[in-house]
């Protein structure tokens, strides 16, 4: 496999990242979803206009894995009053970290962790967290090799359907 690289996600990029977004959400989930709540989900949340706000986010950055001058997975990270839901200025919240299923097992969300630790390095954070699915095992796996630990849960919401988020964190030495 020829090298992947991994590169800051600009405004110019909006269709690429909308693509990429909605291709690995529906890939992940959607055998174990309903499609009218996951069409819902990738309609709101992969919106022209939820992007475009979320790429010009100053407390948020978003990373494309490239192979052959293509996407195939992207991070999304936010701090600050960014974060979905943990609101200090010592943390960093990984929103998302996908990849496409053709490139799973090739150690491509490993090289997106570590962009994701290098970027908490940089902020001086005490510690990353983020929510998994309670029923993505292969996830969790992942993040808990990683040195993330379970410490809560919270409701997501997919369409009309409230599903069970595991919140993890890795917390740093300080």
């Amino acid at each position: 496999m020829k090298t992947v690289t991994i590169r800051e996600i600009t405004i110019n990029d909006i269709n690429k990242l909308q693509h990429i977004e909605r291709l690995t959400f529906s890939e992940t989930f959607s055998t174990d979803n309903n499609e009218e709540d996951m069409n819902k989900y990738l309609e709101t949340s992969f919106s022209t206009e939820k992007i475009k706000i979320e790429l010009q986010d100053n407390n948020s950055i978003f990373y494309f894995a490239m192979y052959n001058e293509e996407p195939i997975g992207y991070l999304k990270l936010n701090w600050g009053k960014s974060q979905t839901e943990i609101k200090t200025e010592n943390s960093l919240e990984i929103e998302r970290i996908y990849i496409l299923k053709e490139f799973h097992g090739k150690k491509i969300g490993q090289l997106l962790f570590e962009k994701a630790l290098e970027i908490a390095q940089i902020k001086n954070v005490n510690y990353i967290w983020l929510g998994v699915w309670e029923y993505n095992t292969k996830a969790i796996h992942f993040y808990e090799k990683n040195g993330f630990v379970a410490f809560d849960k919270h409701v997501f919401k997919l369409g009309n359907d409230l599903q069970t988020d595991i919140m993890m964190k890795r917390v740093f030495n300080s």
